[in-house]
């Protein structure tokens, strides 16, 4: 059967490798691709991204599967594009996508369905967003309403910061907007809420509509630099499991903010198919809350998570776009994964494209470069987005996997490159 994946990330390239190693996939197409599926001989690069014509493309050469990795087509609605055309798709219908597409309709959805977040506000007014961050104090968070590829949430520790991402966020002139913000439908908003203290980590299921099937716990690390300290970023590298999800923990995400979340929008007439992420922060008693929604796989999760699942993904994305995810059991290797993100040059504001790539190692059966922001030219791999790649590695401990991660990390360089040298500290630590 051949198979199509939505995007051009490092969550895309990895969600392709991992479905074209399924007996019953001949063909995986990736529209656009990057550099690495470019590479790799089981996938093939296609040139389209608008949602009509990649429809009309599906249909005419016989998909019988779609997977859409991105937030920007989903919240543009090219599920609903390929249902309404009797296309098998995987992924929320552009109502559903607002769960990550509006801050302001999801903080609006938890409070309704009693899911644990954080206190909040939301403001279209600069003025009014300003009184309230001096009434608050710091540290406060502040996010943007509309999707921002994951940097759209500064977490303020001081007043002038939270002043700034205000002026940032609701300014209408991209020009002055350095975070990429798309304002949604009737202008820019801001949701400032309160700092949540304790440990993030990501928790991501696949929904049915009804059913759901969890997939690997694994934790992001969102700063640019080690320590935690820096901007924030799309996410510098990630490791799976992690640890801070304990028995208990898990067994509280499902009951307190996944059931709810999934019951909660089949009650509000917006059955939620497709990946779902929960941010999780968990606090010293183990209590987790909902620090936001994502309506697809994260990046870079995606890359540990798809190095440990064992289970045929082509076969549970049919179970899932089926309905049937109640039947489907996932296995994952016991080894830990972890990935390092290597950024260009001025990530994560200003990043720079054009610097070649060189010391790319062929795959291992511990080991992947997951391409991202990469580009083929003239023979040659280049630099063309902020993340460049995410080298990812198995091991038998988390610090086996990440010296792995390192050795191969080591070997390769471009101009600029920039990455942690601490993933999975926090793992590794206790």
């Amino acid at each position: 059967m051949k198979v199509l994946v939505v995007g051009g990330g490092g969550r895309e390239h990895a969600l392709a490798w991992k479905l074209a190693q399924s007996p019953r996939v001949q063909a995986v197409y990736v529209a656009p691709g990057n550099g690495g599926t470019a590479l790799d001989s089981r996938l093939e690069n296609i040139n389209i991204t608008d949602p009509h014509a990649l429809r009309a493309w599906a249909a005419t050469e016989k998909i019988a599967l779609t997977v859409v990795g991105p937030e920007q087509p989903l919240a543009a609605g090219i599920v609903d594009e390929f249902r309404a055309h009797g296309l098998r798709v995987f992924g929320p219908t552009k109502a559903a996508a607002q769960l990550e597409s509006s801050k302001a309709f999801s903080k609006a959805f938890m409070k309704r369905h009693h899911i644990p977040t954080a206190d909040y506000e939301t403001f279209n007014d600069a003025v009014a967003a300003h009184a309230y961050v001096d009434e608050k104090g710091a540290p406060i968070v502040v996010k943007a309403d509309g999707l921002a590829a994951g940097k759209g949430v500064v977490v303020a520790m001081t007043l002038h910061e939270a002043h700034e991402a205000i002026e940032f966020m609701l300014a209408p002139d991209p020009e002055f907007n350095p975070l990429g913000v798309s304002h949604n439908e009737g202008g820019a908003r801001v949701v400032i809420e309160e700092f949540l203290q304790g440990e993030e980590a990501s928790f991501i299921v696949m929904c049915d509509g009804k059913n759901v099937a969890v997939m690997a716990t694994s934790q992001d690390h969102k700063r640019l630099l080690d320590g935690d300290q820096g901007p924030n970023t799309g996410g510098m590298g990630a490791y799976s499991p992690a640890p801070v999800v304990t028995p208990d923990v898990h067994a509280r995400a499902m009951r307190e903010i996944i059931l709810p979340t999934i019951r909660g929008m089949e009650k509000d007439g917006i059955p939620f198919t497709g990946f779902l992420y929960a941010g999780l922060m968990i606090d010293a008693q183990g209590k987790p809350k909902t620090l936001e929604f994502n309506c697809r796989m994260g990046d870079p999760e995606t890359q540990s998570i798809m190095m440990r699942l064992k289970t045929d993904l082509f076969e549970v994305l049919m179970a899932a776009t089926s309905g049937t995810l109640d039947k489907v059991e996932m296995e994952w290797d016991r080894r830990p994964a972890l990935g390092v993100v290597m950024a260009a040059h001025g990530y994560p504001l200003h990043p720079r494209k054009g610097d070649v790539i060189h010391g790319l190692p062929v795959a291992a059966e511990d080991a992947m470069v997951f391409h991202a922001g990469t580009q083929r030219q003239d023979g040659a791999t280049l630099t063309s987005g902020g993340r460049v790649l995410c080298v990812t590695a198995l091991g038998s401990t988390v610090k086996a996997a990440q010296q792995r991660a390192y050795d191969v990390a080591r070997n390769i360089d471009f101009d600029g490159a920039q990455y942690r040298k601490d993933i999975g500290y926090r793992a590794i630590k206790s």
